[in-house]
């Protein structure tokens, strides 16, 4: 069977479920082999499971014929730009367009939530992900938090 990216379907998930646990241990894992000097999730920026449900955020998982093959998350804030969080696509579906659809599904429920401008920092070993938002029309800033593991600032205006 060819896969298409017509047929992952998205969702708003709570973040304690096992899906979603499965898709940030992968998530985890792959920035533990990719990033210089390995990954700890406790040395990075919170996307704690509040943070990640309504109203303080959301997670969107990816699925394809029910088992998940991506995640992405929103972080709210009151007065400032929205955070891209954990977004993730399993490597069997990379290549698909999932991570573009996963993307504007995110920008869309930012967009919905009154976000103006949506913000995310990445690392310089996530080149797939760096060119992702570069063609997607997030600008590369200043950097606007001290992650460790970033490189890379982008920010996009919504409006």
């Amino acid at each position: 069977m060819n896969l298409t990216a017509s047929m992952i379907t998205f969702s708003i998930e709570p973040p304690s479920t096992p899906d979603a646990r499965w898709c940030f241990d992968q998530y985890f894992a792959e920035l533990n082999s990719r990033f210089d000097g390995g990954f700890g999730p406790g040395l990075s920026n919170s996307a704690y499971p509040e943070e990640l449900t309504p109203p303080s955020g959301l997670l969107i998982l990816g699925r394809l014929q029910g088992r998940p093959v991506g995640c992405g998350a929103l972080k709210f804030r009151k007065k400032e730009p929205a955070e891209l969080k954990r977004m993730w696509i399993a490597e069997s579906a990379r290549g698909l367009g999932v991570g573009r659809r996963m993307l504007t599904e995110l920008e869309r429920h930012a967009r919905n939530a009154g976000v103006k401008v949506l913000r995310l920092e990445t690392n310089r070993a996530l080149y797939e992900a760096i060119h992702l938002y570069r063609r997607s029309g997030y600008i590369e800033v200043e950097a606007f938090n001290a992650e460790p593991y970033a490189h890379h600032w982008f920010e996009k205006q919504l409006v």
